[in-house]
C-alpha cells in the first residue's frame, strides 16, 4: 500500500506553522504545545519569502535551521513551502512585471497574495533560485515529509506576456492552422472570424469577448497549463535535488478556475484546504455530504492513493460570512471525515493565532491570551491523541464500484454557454445531490473525470454532462455493454470540447446508448413545477425539463403537465449486458432515491453496513491488505442509532465517529 512518506508511518496530525510572526520565546512554548496535542508535522515557509530574502540575493536561513532543530529534537517533522504565493515588497517595487495583471487588464499593486504574472521570465527565476536553495539546504534533512509548492494556486493573468503565451498555446492546440480555430469557434458568427494570431485577446472580464464559447473555455484550458508550467518551475529543483522528498500542493476542491486533473501527474500525493461553511451552514448534515463529496473529488485526482488534508480550520475561519462557532464535536467529525474518505493525515490552517493582518481572527490551535485548557486546543489534542491510535489505518484506501463523473472543462463549457438559462445552472451542486445518494446509502463512491477509466464500477453516474470530450461516448458504451449501469440526466451531450453543437443535435454520441434523443429544453420559472409521475407516484420536476424521444428505450416515467404532458421523462436502455438511464428533469432527494435504489440492486452493488441507516449517517470504508475498516459517522447535530440486520444497536452522539475494523470477511467487529 502506499503511503505518503515512509519516515513516518502514522496518521499525519499538523499544519501551518508561522514562527517568523513571533519572538523566539513563544517558539519553546509552541514546540512544548505540539509535543501534548500530538502535533507531529508542521508546515513551515508558506509566506515567508522576505523573512528567507530581506534583500535582492542576500538569504537569511537562521531563523529556519532553528525552528528546523526545535522541531527535529522534539520527535516532530516538517512540510516546507516555496514561498511563491507572497513575494516581497522590493521585488514588486523594483520588478513591477512580476505583479499581475487582472481581469480589467489593469496590473495590480504590491499586496494580498497569489499576485503575480505566470508569465515573467523574472518571476519564474526568483522562483526557481528560492526553490533551488531551500532543496541545497535542506533536501536530504531526515525529518523532511514533503515539499509543499506554493500555496493555493488561482485566477488567471491578462498581462501581455499571457496574452502572447495564451496565442503561441492556440497555436499548437490547431496545428497553426488559423481556418481549424475559425471552424472549431464558429466565429462566422458576428463576424469574429479572426485573419491573424495577434488578433486573438485573452476573453472575458469587463471589456473582453464574451460570445465565443469556444474561446472561453480554451482560456481557462491555458490558465490551467500555465499555472501547471509554473508549478513544475517550483518544483523541478526540489525533484532535482532531493528526488526522493514527495511534492504537492494545496487545492481547494470544488475551485472554479483551475483544472486540478491536470496538476495529477506531477504530484506525489493529493493535498486540499477544506473549509465546510462555504457550502452551507455546519450544523446541517447537507454540508458534510458537500464535504465529503470533495473530499472524493481530490482523492479521485490519483486514485488509489492516499491523500492529505492540509488545511481546515479548528475553529471558525474569519472569511466566512459569519464567523459561526464549531459546536463541539463538529471539529473531532470533521477530522475522522476526512480520513474516512481517504486522508492519511489532517492539518490545520494555522497553529497561532496572528496578532493582527488579514487571519488575525482566523480560528487556531492556540488562540489569542488562551491555555492548554481552551475548549479547542482540548478538541485538537484529544483528536491528535486518537490518530495516533490508528497507525495501521495508514495506506488503506476506498475501493468503490460507484463513479460520478465531475469534469471542469464540462463545467466550464456549460457556464460559458449563453443559455438555456441566465440562473445559475448548479454544475456543482447537482453531482453533491447525486453523490449524496450514495453517501447517504453507505456505498463509496469515487469522483473522476471524463478520461478517467470505468472498468472498475458497475454504476457510473454523470449529472449534466454537457461538453464531451472524443472518446467518452465510446468508453460509456464499452462500460455499459460490459455489463455496467450508467445514469445522464438532462443537459448532457449538448456540445463537443469546442462548444460546437453535434451536428446530429443534442445528446450526439450518446444517443445509440441511451436509446433516445433530444429536441428541446424547457426551463420553468423561479418556484414552478411540473408533475412527473414514476412508479405510480408523483414528483415534482423543476428548473429544467428536456424534451426526448425514445428510440429503442423504454419510458419508466413521464410528465404530467404542461403541453408536454405522457411524454417521457425517465428512460432505461438495455444496451449489450448492462442499462442507460436518462433523466430529463430536474427533481428533489426523494425522487433521486426512489431510481437509484433498483439500479444498486440490478448492479449487485454490497453495502458496507448491514442495516438502515438514519438521515445524516454514512459508512464509509478502507480496505488495507491486512484488514478493512469501517468509519461510521453521524453529520447531525443530534444524537443516531443504528440497527444492524443481527440485531445489535449502535448509539452514535452528535458528530459521533465510531470505527471498527473487519475481522472477518462481510462482518464487523470491534
Amino acid at each position: 500500500m502506499a503511503n505518503l512518506n515512509q519516515r513516518l508511518l502514522r496518521l499525519w496530525h499538523g499544519g501551518d506553522y508561522n514562527p517568523e510572526q513571533w519572538p523566539r520565546d513563544v517558539w519553546t512554548e509552541d514546540v512544548s504545545m505540539m509535543l501534548d496535542t500530538e502535533y507531529h508535522v508542521a508546515t513551515l515557509g508558506v509566506f515567508s519569502w522576505v523573512k528567507l530574502e530581506p534583500r535582492e540575493g542576500e538569504f537569511d536561513f537562521e531563523w529556519l535551521d532553528d525552528i528546523i532543530a526545535r522541531l527535529s529534537a522534539s520527535d516532530r517533522y516538517f512540510i516546507l513551502s516555496t514561498p511563491s504565493a507572497a513575494p516581497p515588497a522590493w521585488m514588486s517595487k523594483k520588478y513591477p512585471e512580476i505583479i499581475r495583471t487582472g481581469a480589467d487588464r489593469v496590473r495590480r499593486l504590491h499586496g494580498n497574495r497569489v499576485n503575480y504574472n505566470f508569465s515573467s521570465p523574472i518571476y519564474q527565476e526568483k522562483c526557481r533560485i528560492m526553490a533551488t536553495k531551500l532543496a541545497e539546504r535542506y533536501g536530504n534533512h531526515p525529518n523532511l515529509l514533503a515539499w509543499h509548492v506554493s500555496n493555493e494556486y488561482g485566477g488567471a493573468d491578462y498581462s501581455a506576456e499571457s496574452a502572447t503565451a495564451f496565442r503561441e498555446w492556440l497555436k499548437i492546440k490547431f496545428n497553426h492552422d488559423l481556418a481549424a480555430l475559425n471552424e472549431a469557434y464558429w466565429t462566422a458568427f458576428w463576424s469574429h472570424s479572426f485573419t491573424d494570431w495577434s488578433e486573438i485577446d485573452p476573453p472575458g472580464g469587463p471589456y473582453g469577448e464574451t460570445a465565443v464559447q469556444g474561446l472561453t473555455v480554451d482560456w481557462r484550458r491555458f490558465t490551467t497549463d500555465q499555472t501547471v508550467a509554473f508549478m513544475e518551475i517550483e518544483a523541478a529543483p526540489l525533484r532535482a535535488i532531493s528526488p526522493h522528498v514527495p511534492i504537492t500542493t494545496n487545492m481547494m476542491g470544488t475551485y472554479p478556475e483551475l483544472n486540478y486533473r491536470k496538476f495529477a501527474p506531477y504530484l506525489d500525493f493529493i493535498s486540499w484546504d477544506s473549509y465546510p461553511a462555504f457550502t452551507g451552514p455546519m450544523t446541517e448534515a447537507r454540508t458534510w455530504i458537500a464535504a465529503a463529496f470533495r473530499h472524493d473529488l481530490m482523492r479521485g485526482l490519483k486514485r488509489g492513493t492516499p491523500w492529505l488534508l492540509m488545511e481546515y480550520s479548528p475553529g471558525s475561519s474569519n472569511w466566512y460570512e459569519s464567523m459561526a462557532l464549531k459546536r463541539p464535536g463538529v471539529h473531532r467529525f470533521e477530522g475522522w471525515q476526512a480520513v474516512a474518505h481517504g486522508a492519511d493525515g489532517v492539518q490545520y490552517f494555522q497553529w497561532r493565532q496572528s496578532r493582527g493582518s488579514q487571519e488575525q481572527f482566523h480560528g487556531a490551535v492556540v488562540s489569542h491570551g488562551s491555555s492548554r485548557t481552551a475548549r479547542v486546543y482540548q478538541e485538537v489534542r484529544q483528536l491528535g491523541h486518537e490518530l495516533a491510535e490508528w497507525p495501521e489505518v495508514i495506506g488503506s484506501v476506498p475501493k468503490p464500484e460507484v463513479a460520478l463523473i465531475f469534469d471542469w472543462e464540462s463545467w466550464w463549457a456549460l457556464e460559458a454557454a449563453c443559455g438555456p438559462t441566465q440562473r445559475p445552472k448548479r454544475y456543482p451542486e447537482t453531482a453533491t445531490d447525486y453523490y449524496g445518494y450514495f453517501w447517504q446509502s453507505g456505498i463509496p463512491t469515487d469522483v473522476i473525470g471524463m478520461d478517467d477509466s470505468l472498468d472498475d464500477y458497475k454504476i457510473v453516474v454523470a449529472p449534466m454532462a454537457y461538453s464531451l470530450r472524443p472518446g467518452f461516448a465510446e468508453r460509456i458504451e464499452a462500460f455499459v455493454a460490459a455489463g455496467g449501469h450508467v445514469v445522464l440526466t438532462y443537459l448532457s451531450g449538448w456540445t463537443d470540447e469546442n462548444s460546437l453543437v453535434f451536428t446530429e443535435g443534442f445528446l450526439g454520441p450518446l444517443q445509440t446508448v441511451l436509446g433516445i434523443t433530444s429536441e428541446e429544453i424547457d426551463v420553468l420559472p423561479k418556484e414552478a413545477t411540473v408533475p412527473v409521475f414514476y412508479n405510480n407516484e408523483q414528483y415534482a420536476a423543476h428548473d429544467f425539463c428536456e424534451l426526448i424521444h425514445p428510440t429503442t428505450a423504454e419510458t419508466v416515467a413521464e410528465y404530467a403537465g404542461e403541453f408536454y404532458a405522457g411524454r417521457a421523462a425517465v428512460t432505461q436502455n438495455t444496451f449489450g449486458n448492462g442499462t442507460a438511464t436518462y433523466v430529463a428533469f430536474r427533481h428533489d432527494d426523494r425522487f433521486l432515491r426512489d431510481l437509484l435504489d433498483p439500479i444498486v440492486r440490478r448492479a449487485e452493488i454490497v453495502h458496507p453496513f448491514p442495516g438502515e441507516l438514519p438521515d445524516g449517517v454514512t459508512v464509509q470504508v478502507r480496505e488495507g491488505e491486512e484488514a478493512t475498516y469501517f468509519f461510521l459517522l453521524n453529520a447531525n447535530p443530534h444524537g443516531a442509532t443504528l440497527s444492524t440486520n443481527d440485531g445489535e444497536v449502535i448509539h452514535l452522539p452528535p458528530y459521533g465517529v465510531e470505527i471498527r475494523k473487519l475481522a472477518v470477511a462481510g462482518a464487523m467487529d470491534e
